[in-house]
């Protein structure tokens, strides 16, 4: 197993796509990392009560036909959305320079790339029992999410 996947044995490429099909993407390598956000901007980019993530280096990742339309709403921190159909397709974090955070629930191969922590623990909703024995950060997992 490559020490750049810890969570998975999967061998590139990765695959996915946005709800409606029109955008997909390609990365020519597995994730370096893949975490649980409980942050609220992420609940809310996803609509869900808790979002996971999977890190690519910018250069393994291609869009087709183009990563969708592009949103800046918090300074530091763009965010792609399919033009068709809405859907989310990446963060890009001025924090965490050369990497793309593509949502799992995207990927073809999904099931292959459990997360490995959950990040900004703090913020989880008081309702959501998550029971694993993953570590769990208060605030931001950036130690963990950048290139590796």
């Amino acid at each position: 197993m490559s020490d750049r996947t810890a969570t998975s044995c999967t061998e590139a490429p990765v695959t996915g796509r946005c709800y409606c099909g029109v955008t997909t993407f390609h990365a020519s390598a597995p994730p370096s990392f893949v975490a649980y956000c409980h942050c609220a901007d992420c609940r809310r980019v996803t609509g869900a009560p808790v979002a996971a993530f999977a890190a690519f280096r910018c250069e393994e990742v291609t869009f087709a036909p183009d990563e969708g339309r592009v949103v800046n709403t918090n300074p530091g921190v763009t965010r792609s959305f399919c033009g068709s159909c809405g859907s989310p397709l990446a963060g890009r974090y001025d924090y965490l320079p050369g990497m793309v955070y593509i949502g799992v629930g995207l990927l073809d191969q999904a099931d292959a790339y459990p997360p490995a922590r959950h990040a900004h623990a703090g913020e989880k909703l008081a309702w959501l029992h998550i029971t694993d024995d993953l570590e769990r950060d208060v605030g931001s997992a950036r130690d963990h999410l950048g290139p590796r």
